[in-house]
């Protein structure tokens, strides 16, 4: 039973997405959601079970306080947004979190920081000590000073390679991506009717690559291609990983308990996978 693996499990990642966070009708920050999603990592963290979040929603959050309507498409505005937006929703995560009696932290990363070996090693020393001390850290690109990751969302769309590389850098043993699809389909649900879900994913073929043809959201970027390059990332650093719907964050703890929903991904170290050249590509 390859979902009972997932019991298991003592260090993960989870990324949530823009749209994940927010009322699809308004913009707004969808505020029963995002506590309860704290209280599903908080519950995590009483497991035993080190967790790091990997949360987007910053640029989101920051337009809609500025009263714009839409995303913003110049990249000066976004990067103001989401100086704005990045500010306002840690103070929302450090008061949900201290209600359940735990303590979160901010980790900004741009692409030199993953690039550049001496800061890879100094933010993999700090993800470590922070999870020592039993805090939760909360990762984001860094858009208020990078513009790399504002021009190619569709590498590192919506934090989905992000989380892939957090989790090979602290190696965490399963990497869970809320999504707004159900997980990974033989072809997109939304046109092809006759689509089938896919279950577990034991070998990431070029075949099953092609398959990554998910939409880019209003309010996020991430579409299927760069959630299958962070399955890509992960499991060839040994982790596990699963696509699944994040309408209810309560499926969280679902996974944990060995449901059967989303899609797995195994884990399959490989050697031959450079990371670097991935990013430099």
């Amino acid at each position: 039973m390859n979902r009972d693996r997932l019991k298991d499990k003592k260090r993960i990642v989870v990324k949530i997405g823009s749209s994940s966070l927010t009322h699809g009708e308004t913009g707004g920050t969808d505020l029963i959601k995002l506590e309860k999603l704290v209280r599903e990592l908080c519950d995590y963290r009483n497991r035993g079970i080190e967790v790091v979040l990997v949360s987007s929603g910053a640029i989101a959050v920051g337009s809609r306080t500025l009263g714009l309507k839409g995303r913003p498409t110049d990249i000066s505005l976004k990067q103001a947004c989401a100086s704005v937006g990045q500010a306002k929703l840690m103070v929302m995560y450090q008061k949900l979190f201290a209600e359940y009696n735990h303590i979160a932290s901010q980790i900004l990363m741009t692409k030199n920081t993953m690039l550049n070996p001496m800061n890879r090693r100094n933010a993999q020393n700090t993800f470590e000590k922070l999870l020592e001390l039993g805090v939760i850290p909360i990762v984001n690109e860094n858009d208020t000073i990078s513009t790399y990751e504002l021009e190619k969302l569709q590498q590192f769309g919506d934090n989905d390679t992000l989380s892939a590389i957090v989790t090979a850098m602290i190696h965490a043993d399963l990497l869970i991506l809320l999504s707004d699809i159900d997980g990974l389909f033989t072809d997109d649900p939304h046109k092809n009717p006759d689509a089938h879900f896919i279950d577990t994913v034991e070998v990431l073929t070029d075949e099953m690559m092609r398959l990554g043809k998910g939409a880019i959201t209003e309010v996020g970027t991430g579409g299927m291609a760069t959630k299958l390059a962070s399955a890509r990332i992960a499991t060839a650093a040994g982790a596990d990983m699963i696509i699944a719907n994040g309408a209810d964050v309560g499926i969280l703890h679902e996974l944990l308990d060995g449901v059967q929903k989303g899609t797995l991904f195994l884990a399959n170290p490989t050697e031959d996978f450079d990371m670097d050249a991935f990013l430099e590509g």
